[in-house]
């Protein structure tokens, strides 16, 4: 559930998951310092932690 073979529908499960677990932040913030590459992690897909990752290099330039 949390590997997906794609970010559409199959994602959508492990991302629900994520929405009522308390350690939700931990987990994303663990995915973007070790720039995990695949699964869902803190609820969020590979495709939209690259995209936080680009928002925080322009916050930060």
């Amino acid at each position: 559930m949390f590997f997906p073979d794609d970010d559409g529908e199959a994602s959508a499960l492990a991302k629900a998951t994520c929405a009522s677990c308390v350690v939700q932040d931990t987990c994303l913030s663990y995915a973007l310092m070790n720039k995990e590459k695949a699964g869902v992690w803190g609820g969020a897909t590979e495709r939209e932690r690259r995209r936080i990752i680009r928002q925080a290099r322009r916050k930060s330039a």
